[in-house]
């Protein structure tokens, strides 16, 4: 896979992962748990994004 492509899988995932994260927060029964663990999950894509961008610049 080129990084051109994992870096465009990653992005999709991260949106898709913002997604799940705005209807979770929609609904007022929402697992406090779910949401942490849906923030760690985007966070951690958001950091494999910024080092692709990052190493693909040098």
């Amino acid at each position: 896979m080129s990084i051109e492509s994992h870096l465009a899988e990653l992005e999709r995932r991260h949106r898709s992962l913002e997604s799940e994260l705005r209807d979770a927060l929609a609904h007022p029964s929402v697992d406090n748990l779910a949401v942490a663990e849906l923030k760690r999950r985007k966070l951690i894509l958001k950091d494999e994004i910024s080092k692709l961008k990052t190493a693909t610049l040098h």
